[in-house]
């Protein structure tokens, strides 16, 4: 192309000029990045030295559960990383036992606060649910329970209520749950009362916060309580006491939604808060007479951990647990009811004629051991574990497999406490007095009867309304048709057994009478029972001694005098062996010669129940048979006595039947019983003088396959259904 040299030179400048322009720009936009990185990075240097930068995001999973994810920047190596920590409430079920409606109002009001913290909440009546069945999932829901609980003038819970209480305080006693059994559980208690009747003010309260917390459940803070008492309530009033609580614990409810365990009181160094024990107190302006829910204002936004023991009961209560400071009180009066009465005897026990068998000390352990209600000076009855189990349809004892008793409709009792023995596996922890001889006031066999009927109808009537109880077993249960004389204790110590035992014939009671063979002379003079059980623990004397502890110097010569007496009865005979492995588990023959010695009808052979760490026996969980062990030891125990079978099993107690073959009828098993029959045979004897008597053999009745060794039901019942246990805690007592 023709152009000039003018011309090329513009155009080179210009494309040099674009160039250079384009360069300064990518420049400049590098360079501005390159200043905003440093800016950034600077910045976060400079925010991480003073303070860690944390983000919080909330929002609703597709389970409805209100969750907290905690992003925290943490400086490592030069680098931020993030860590994420979640923190879990569910949400909050309120628990109300009321009679009036206060409680269920104050329910009610407290669960539609919640849900204007956008978290779940179940507002439920305590006569509706089954704490056996559910309590325990409360570990792991991340939920907060509340309690919301009245208490009556008396003291007691209302109706709906008392279930849940009753259950609290067994497990709260019973070592079987393990102390643990309810950790993870979080809770708060309100309690309703009035302070009129100073001596039960909020009792119920108290006792369903001791009883959650002796069970590892964590309190979110401390327990309040309510007045109807305007005169002595803190805010004017119950509904302005409740008010007050209310608003502590939604200001808690919202702590614990943030992650936040013990909130700062903001008066210490570096947040560090001291905890509930250690923190001092405000002085108050209030009378002295002004509740702990007052007293305690200045802690309640802490989780405590023994605040229980600050309001235990007085030491005459019946049902709480003995605190150390109540022994003086309680040996206080011991001191004073010994002065004027002679020597003492082993167990607690005064001559002559005291009173009471046992001391005050012993009365709160036995009460609070497992549900005993004691009855005049020396007798008791409490409600086994497997009449509430028949009540709700989940299987019934040993005794309904092998005999055919109803579990549900069996009253558990003794008319003495007292016992000569004191067993390794005794599963009161000897809490009973001891003694060989009877040295204590005696009661009325009247009395005994009818206030043990009056008690365990009392017991029974708890199970109103509670979830699962079967109607119809409901008003059986009402009416007892069995009494098994096994509670504790040596039933045949009691010098009226036989008029007690005429009683229970004559109320159409079969009696299931316990000894431990140490009174050959008593079993000798017994008047007919339904069955008498005889405890053989072991087949030697050595054994003997280190098994059953015997207080008698001759109790061997007495214990073998007691199976030749019991030889002569014409009425129903039971061995009871209890199987303590690597003690008493290889003397087969030794067994097999007493066997022959005593010639039961029927020979029950159970494993031991390992009934907790104790000073008073060393036995372990080491010690307790499998039951295919026990199975292993009867199998060979049949075959050294020619005339017993192996006849039933209940796999479920561990426990198997051998009986005489003269009850295999026709090739079919009778071990079960015709309660009707032996009433009317009874009577008959009586009527007669003791003339007309009659045998095992006339009120025998065919057992059911399912009860049969080698059934596939192994024992049960398959009317009823097995419930198994959600958790660890492993529940096998009973008579």
């Amino acid at each position: 192309l023709d152009v000039s040299m003018d011309t090329w030179n513009f155009f080179y400048t210009c494309l040099v000029s674009l160039w250079l322009h384009r360069f300064y720009i990518y420049s400049a936009v590098a360079f501005g990045i390159s200043i905003w990185i440093v800016i950034q990075f600077t910045t976060t240097k400079t925010k991480k030295k003073v303070t860690e930068h944390a983000s919080t995001f909330v929002w609703e999973d597709p389970k409805n559960l209100c969750v907290e994810v905690r992003i925290e920047d943490k400086l490592v190596n030069g680098y931020a990383t993030l860590q994420a920590k979640e923190v879990y409430v569910a949400g909050v079920k309120i628990f109300y036992g009321s009679q009036t409606g206060t409680a269920k109002r104050f329910a009610k009001g407290l669960a539609e606060a919640v849900i204007s913290l956008n978290l779940p909440v179940e507002v439920i009546s305590m006569g509706d649910y089954d704490p056996d069945d559910c309590l325990s999932e409360e570990t792991t829901s991340r939920n907060i329970c509340v309690f919301l609980v009245a208490t009556y003038t008396d003291g007691q819970p209302t109706e709906s209520a008392a279930w849940f209480c009753k259950w609290l305080e067994e497990a709260a006693n019973d070592f079987r749950f393990g102390k643990t059994y309810l950790k993870g559980l979080r809770y708060a208690v309100f309690g309703l009362g009035n302070s009129v009747y100073v001596d039960h003010y909020n009792r119920v309260g108290r006792n369903i916060d001791r009883w959650l917390w002796m069970l590892s459940a964590s309190r979110i803070m401390t327990r309040a309580e309510g007045d109807c008492n305007v005169a002595q309530s803190k805010h004017g009033s119950i509904e302005a006491d409740f008010e007050a609580w209310r608003a502590k614990f939604l200001s808690r409810l919202q702590a614990l939604c943030r992650g936040e365990k013990k909130p700062c009181s903001g008066k210490c160094k570096k947040g560090k808060c001291k905890s509930p024990g250690k923190q001092s107190k405000e002085s108050s302006d209030h009378e002295h007479g002004a509740s702990e829910y007052e007293n305690t204002e200045a802690e309640e936004l802490f989780e405590t951990s023994s605040e229980e023991e600050a309001d235990a009961e007085e030491a005459g209560g019946t049902n709480s647990v003995i605190d150390v400071e109540d022994l003086g009180d309680i040996m206080s009066h011991m001191k004073k009811a010994k002065s004027g009465l002679d020597s003492r005897v082993g167990g607690g026990m005064y001559h002559p004629f005291p009173r009471l068998s046992i001391n005050p000390i012993r009365t709160r352990l036995l009460a609070v051991q497992g549900g005993y209600k004691l009855i005049g000076s020396h007798s008791g009855v409490k409600l086994c574990r497997w009449t509430k189990s028949m009540l709700r349809g989940r299987g019934g004892c040993y005794k309904h497999t092998f005999y055919g008793i109803e579990s549900h409709r069996c009253m558990e009792a003794t008319p003495s406490l007292a016992c000569a023995n004191k067993c390794v596996f005794c599963w009161r922890h000897h809490t009973n007095p001891v003694g060989t001889e009877w040295r204590w006031k005696m009661d009325q066999p009247e009395m005994i009867l009818q206030e043990a009927i009056e008690n365990h109808q009392n017991m029974i009537k708890q199970f109103k309304g509670v979830s699962g109880v079967k109607a119809d077993r409901f008003e059986e249960a009402m009416t007892a048709k069995h009494c098994a004389l096994s509670l504790v204790g040596e039933p045949i110590m009691y010098p009226e057994i036989n008029r007690f035992v005429k009683l229970l014939h004559q109320h159409s009671i079969s009696s299931f009478l316990v000894t431990n063979a140490q009174f050959p002379d008593e079993i000798r003079n017994l008047e007919p029972v339904t069955q008498l059980y005889v405890s053989v623990d072991a087949s030697t004397k050595e054994s003997l001694k280190r098994i059953d502890r015997p207080l008698f110097k001759d109790f061997w010569q007495r214990f073998l005098d007691s199976l030749k007496a019991l030889s002569e009865k014409q009425q129903r005979t039971v061995y009871r062996l209890t199987l303590v492995k690597a003690w008493n588990v290889d003397e087969l023959k030794a067994y097999a010669d007493l066997i022959s010695l005593g010639k039961p009808d029927f020979i029950e052979v159970k494993g031991v129940t390992y009934c907790g760490e104790s000073s008073a026996s060393n036995l372990t969980m080491a010690n307790v048979p499998w039951h295919e062990e026990v199975v292993h030891f009867v199998q060979e125990l049949a075959n050294l006595i020619p005339n017993y079978e192996i006849a039933c099993e209940h796999e479920h107690s561990n426990c198997l039947l051998i009986a005489h073959k003269k009850f295999k009828i026709n090739g079919e098993w009778c071990t079960w019983i015709n309660y009707d029959r032996f009433q009317e045979l009874v009577q008959e004897h009586e009527r007669s003088g003791g003339s007309k008597t009659f045998t095992a053999a006339d009120y025998a009745a065919r057992t059911p396959l399912w009860a049969l060794f080698g059934s596939r039901e192994r024992g049960f019942d398959p009317l009823d259904v097995r419930y198994q246990r959600k958790n660890k805690a492993r529940d096998i007592s009973g008579c």
